[in-house]
This record gives structure tokens, C-alpha cells and sequence, in this order.
């Protein structure tokens, strides 16, 4: 069983995602918030193995309260997925570098968003393919990695390319059939290759992947 919490100021779109949860197998809301400030204490006293954060919300906004959630060890089993109709490049990146799980727009279909939080909550990170152009795009503006390369001294030349694919957007099962091995052996350099690189999850991968020129978009 997935636990959930709903984290948006408008109650009809929390009320549409409850409804939208609660009639799938595998599912359990556990609470709702319509601020950030809430959301974090929510998210302290139930524990739940996702949120669902809005951006925009009064008072503690959604990328305050992700930080919030991501910078408590005593939360580090939560994922969290960010859910708005704003996809600017400033909250995109934000909250990918605060440690988002996920990114994606409340115009997508309902069993995207169904399948985005067991996604996030398996592991795997989940952007929405315009959030995927954007961040591209942006670091195809910059003319040098934003960090060293020598940080990946660490890594196998097999996990580099793990990395390479993981920055691509590429799950675990995809990652083995490019390189034909068993999704067990994917998830094991996944695994290390957020130990060796100090990432919280693939979505910090995503950005290491970028930040070190392992992923390398090009201009558009």
C-alpha cells in the first residue's frame, strides 16, 4: 500500500485526487494540507511514502516545504512529487536541486499521475516531458559543467554510462534493455551510484548528470 498525502490549497483538487486515489487499487491518502507549513507537519506525523506538493500555496510554499520535508533525515523514506500548473525553468530547477522525485503538470491524465506516484515511490524519478525540454534546454544554455567531473572519479565506466542513461530519463527495466543486462543488475548500480555520489534519489542523479556533463543536450 502507497501512502499519500495531498499537499494544494484549492480542496477541489484535493477532493479529484482523493477520489482519483481512493478508487485505485494499492492506494491510501493519508492526509491533506492546504499550506506548506502544514504539509511538513502532516508529513512528520504520518510518514507517508509520497506527497503530493503543489508550488503555489499561502503562507510556506510547496518548494519551501520540499526543502523542508527533503533536509529531515527523519523523513528520508518520503518522495516527493511536485504537482502544479506552473512550469517555469526557476521551479523546475528548484525543485529538482531541493530534491524533488518528481515534476508534473496538473494537465496531465490521471493515470499519468496514478503511475507518476508508485513511479516516485518505488524509486524511480518522474518529469513531465515539457519539464524534461525545459531543464534541458537550460543546461544546454551553459557553456561549462556547473561541477567538477573529477567527482565521478568514484564511479565504474559501466556506472558512468548508467548515469548517462539514468540522466536521459531512463527506468531501471529501460536501463536493461539498453545495455542488455537483468533490471536487478540496473537497480544495483543505481544503487550504488547513489552511494558513491551522495544523491538522495534519481531525481539528484538527473541534475548530477547534467551538473557534471555526463548528459550533455544541445542547443536548441
Amino acid at each position: 500500500m502507497i501512502r499519500v498525502v495531498l499537499a494544494d490549497d484549492q480542496q477541489l483538487v484535493r477532493a479529484g485526487l482523493r477520489v482519483l486515489l481512493e478508487t485505485e487499487d494499492g492506494f491510501d491518502v493519508v492526509g491533506e494540507a492546504a499550506d506548506g507549513a502544514a504539509a511538513v507537519s502532516l508529513v512528520r506525523g504520518t510518514r507517508p511514502d509520497v506527497v503530493v506538493m503543489d508550488v503555489r500555496m499561502p503562507g510556506v510554499d510547496g518548494l519551501t516545504a520540499l526543502e523542508t520535508i527533503v533536509a529531515d533525515p527523519a523523513l528520508s523514506a518520503t518522495a516527493v512529487l511536485v504537482l502544479t500548473t506552473f512550469d517555469l525553468d526557476e521551479y523546475v530547477y528548484r525543485a529538482l536541486r531541493a530534491g524533488a522525485a518528481g515534476f508534473l503538470l496538473k494537465d496531465a491524465e490521471p493515470a499519468e499521475l496514478v503511475r507518476a506516484i508508485a513511479l516516485v515511490a518505488r524509486g524511480d524519478a518522474l518529469l513531465a516531458p515539457a519539464v524534461t525540454r525545459r531543464l534541458i534546454a537550460e543546461f544546454a544554455r551553459r557553456p561549462q559543467p556547473l561541477v567538477p567531473a573529477a567527482r565521478l572519479d568514484v564511479l565504474t565506466p559501466r556506472e558512468r554510462e548508467v548515469l548517462a542513461l539514468v540522466g536521459a530519463g531512463q527506468t531501471n527495466d529501460e536501463i536493461a534493455a539498453r545495455l542488455v543486462i537483468s533490471a536487478a543488475t540496473a537497480r544495483t548500480h543505481v544503487g550504488r551510484l547513489l552511494t558513491k555520489l551522495d544523491a538522495r534519489d534519481r531525481a539528484a542523479l538527473v541534475v548530477i548528470a547534467y551538473e557534471t556533463g555526463v548528459c550533455a543536450p544541445r542547443s536548441r
